[in-house]
């Protein structure tokens, strides 16, 4: 029964998600920057909830894809190759810090991934020549999405790049919830609840955690790719460590250890976002105030009221939906 309640709940949001551009482009771009952050948070999540270690440098990688995607729109306007070539660096600076951080573990961890992701805000900030400096890079074109001698689709219109953004999203979770649901997933979550017997049944839990590092930095490349085109820039706040904390807080609202926890904290974090800064400009103090209340209130976020209220007064016990799922 859960997963039949579960499957009409996402065939429910992809509808409501297909006729968003009905509402305006104010609304499209607004959701496109949900599905962006629910992609960021859920990989976040993946080496938060599901390894044990926190990241507070992860907007370092998502700058990374974000700026390379825009330097290749900006020389060469195609959307494939900058998708890619933004996935490919956020990879390959996040196997290489990623090597250097899952030596240590806990607050190193975390301190390690905040210091590395400030040098790269410092690098984006004072390679000028290359980034634009504290400008960044203006007038990113939405490419023609094209193969050469197949078909070439014009995606200047925001609709269109919507829908792209909505793909593109929707495969690299469905990609991420694979990798939850196989054996790696297992392993990751053995080697978060017991690193000492994962390491005495003979795995490198260094290795294992450098891979999911790894899965982590490609989604927020695949990310800050998408958002580049999206918002026509990429500017040095990507990879502030403000901005890392914004998956975090998604994580948070939503619930860390349930799959889907992070992608509705993500769209709860904007819908709060949205409504506070139509009533005061110190949004951030009371976003931080709301959040608060919702993490202490429901320790397992929002996910976890539906999980223990909701399924019990539709007559599901505990036992029953675990049997179930």
């Amino acid at each position: 029964m859960q997963r039949f309640l579960s499957s009409l709940a996402l065939v429910g949001v992809i509808v409501v998600l297909l006729v968003i551009p009905v509402f305006g482009d104010y609304i499209t771009w607004l959701t496109g920057n949900m599905l962006i952050l629910s992609l960021f948070a859920v990989g976040f999540n993946l080496l938060f909830g599901y390894t044990g270690l926190l990241s507070f440098g992860h907007a370092g990688f998502f700058a990374v894809g974000g700026y390379v995607c825009a330097k290749i729109l900006l020389a060469t306007p195609s959307l494939l190759p900058g998708v890619i070539g933004g996935i490919l660096a956020a990879g390959l600076v996040s196997l290489v810090l990623g090597y250097l951080c899952v030596r240590h573990t806990r607050i190193y961890f975390a301190m390690l991934t905040l210091a590395f992701g400030m040098m790269i805000h410092s690098i984006i900030w004072k390679w000028r020549s290359v980034t634009g400096g504290d400008d960044g890079l203006v007038g990113v074109p939405r490419a023609p999405l094209e193969i050469p001698g197949l078909f070439s689709l014009d995606m200047s219109d925001l609709t269109r790049f919507y829908y792209f953004v909505l793909l593109l999203v929707f495969l690299g979770i469905f990609a991420l919830w694979r990798v939850v649901n196989s054996s790696l997933g297992l392993t990751l979550q053995c080697i978060r609840d017991s690193e000492t017997r994962v390491a005495f049944s003979g795995l490198s839990v260094r290795k294992f955690r450098l891979i999911a590092f790894l899965i982590s930095g490609l989604s927020a490349g695949l990310a800050g790719a998408l958002m580049a085109p999206l918002g026509r820039s990429a500017t040095p706040e990507m990879a502030h460590w403000t901005f890392s904390a914004e998956p975090v807080l998604a994580t948070l609202l939503g619930g860390v250890h349930s799959f889907a926890g992070p992608i509705v904290g993500a769209f709860l974090f904007y819908i709060i976002k949205e409504i506070i800064v139509r009533f005061t400009g110190y949004w951030m103090m009371v976003l931080g105030i709301i959040v608060l209340i919702l993490v202490l209130g429901f320790r397992g976020g929002v996910v976890s009221v539906f999980q223990d209220y909701l399924f019990p007064l539709l007559g599901f016990s505990a036992e029953k939906r675990r049997g179930d799922g």
